[in-house]
């Protein structure tokens, strides 16, 4: 029976406990914070948002990056062995829509609950409050780790599941690149990811609030489409969110790491607010809208087309006067309005920080890591699991998953 210690007591560290536990292991879990899960219980909005209920060819083409080191771990404990995990444990779950899954509760806490009994189940031995400062290491092999009291703890395996840097508050602030580094790693750039924009354009902020359900929105810079997408999104003080934008946010942070630069006021964010028509369908309506209402000017046909909160903001977008008689637009300006409608263009100054990113982009490169395993290809008897790891994926329970499938990995090969 071999000594296995886990750092970090989130959804992938939990995992592997449980799993290297239920082998037979000593299983020793350390946590910085006072009580197991805490990023888990604000996912979801507070409800968990646990896994995507799909199949693995699905889950892979939701990894925005390094899919294919996932592949193992995925076959290995897809998200419906992860659902089966849950129920068989007395977790009872729902599918909803786009496949996202919860606890039949919408209580995140159920989840930790159920993980925290499995621990117990298998006598996972548990340390809170208490602070992970390094490994200890000899030669190219990991012996053990040292405590914030200078404690040493010997051990036979190591698994690092210390998370990223995306809710600082939650004890989330880069521990695991620091022991990685000491074991010879390379940690790929990290910045935030499932995050809002923020936004130059400073008529956003009279926009605070306004969610528009049926967005079709494009991320461009220059000729170069970076993300295309209908749903979703809402303004807010100081940009954008919502489902589209955060899900942007990953393929822009991809463009941006992959291209080396950083933003430089040339990203825009193109919002077509009515794209159920096309351009000539669109000109059409506004034709027979002029025509119902002539006598009328534009501020008053505008609730038909536009909610409310953005009349002014379009106008003055549009640069047209709201004032303006309906039968005194001339052809050049009603094309200007259908252009505006189908282009409303902000532009991008930023990503909001780590305190609103869901998840970290970076990490831990892939490429000294055994994807089978989760083992260092650098330093012996070391294992990685979860947002650690340079790999992410889109909203709708597919990190989750990526925790819950790599930390079973590294619990059950150790």
């Amino acid at each position: 029976m071999s000594k296995v210690l886990v750092i970090g007591a989130g959804a992938a560290g939990m995992m592997a406990a449980v799993c290297a536990a239920a082998n037979g292991h000593e299983v020793h879990i350390y946590e910085k914070n006072e009580k197991f899960g805490k990023k888990i219980y604000i996912t979801g909005k507070g409800r968990c948002n646990v896994t995507n209920s799909s199949s693995v060819e699905d889950l892979l083409q939701n990894i925005v990056r390094n899919g294919k080191f996932l592949y193992s771990a995925f076959y290995s404990f897809s998200s419906d062995m992860t659902i089966d995990f849950f129920e068989n444990a007395g977790c009872h779950l729902k599918v909803e829509r786009g496949n996202r899954v919860f606890p039949v509760s919408d209580h995140a806490s159920d989840i930790i609950f159920t993980l925290a009994s499995l621990m117990k189940k298998y006598h996972v031995h548990e340390h809170l409050n208490t602070e992970v400062k390094s490994l200890y290491l000899d030669k190219r092999s990991v012996k053990g780790i040292i405590l914030d009291d200078k404690k040493l703890v010997k051990a036979d395996k190591v698994i690092v599941a210390t998370g990223g840097l995306s809710y600082p508050s939650t004890g989330s602030t880069g521990d695991g690149y620091k022991f990685a580094k000491k074991a010879g790693h390379d940690i790929i750039d990290t910045f935030p990811s499932l995050v809002p924009f923020n936004i130059k354009e400073e008529f956003v902020k009279e926009l605070q609030g306004l969610g528009l359900k049926n967005a079709d929105l494009r991320i461009v810079s220059g000729r170069n489409t970076i993300y295309h997408d209908f749903g979703e999104l809402m303004f807010t003080h100081f940009g954008v969110s919502g489902p589209l934008i955060l899900s942007g946010s990953s393929y822009l942070g991809e463009y941006l790491q992959n291209n080396k630069i950083k933003h430089n006021g040339k990203i825009r964010i193109i919002i077509d607010l009515k794209p159920a028509l096309t351009e000539e369908q669109l000109d059409v309506r506004l034709l027979r809208e002029f025509d119902e209402n002539k006598n009328k000017v534009i501020k008053n046909i505008l609730p038909s087309l536009l909610p409310r909160k953005m009349h002014n903001v379009f106008l003055n977008y549009a640069d047209m006067l709201p004032e303006k008689k309906i039968n005194e637009i001339t052809k050049e300006e009603r094309t200007r309005l259908v252009f505006c409608f189908k282009n409303f263009i902000l532009t991008f100054d930023g990503f909001r920080g780590y305190n609103e990113a869901v998840i970290t982009k970076g990490g831990i490169n892939i490429e000294d890591v055994n994807p089978s395993t989760m083992e260092s290809k650098l330093c012996k008897n070391l294992y990685f699991a979860g947002e650690v790891l340079d790999v992410d994926a889109l909203t709708g329970g597919y990190n989750l998953q990526i925790a819950w499938s790599t930390g079973f990995l590294a619990g059950s090969s150790v």
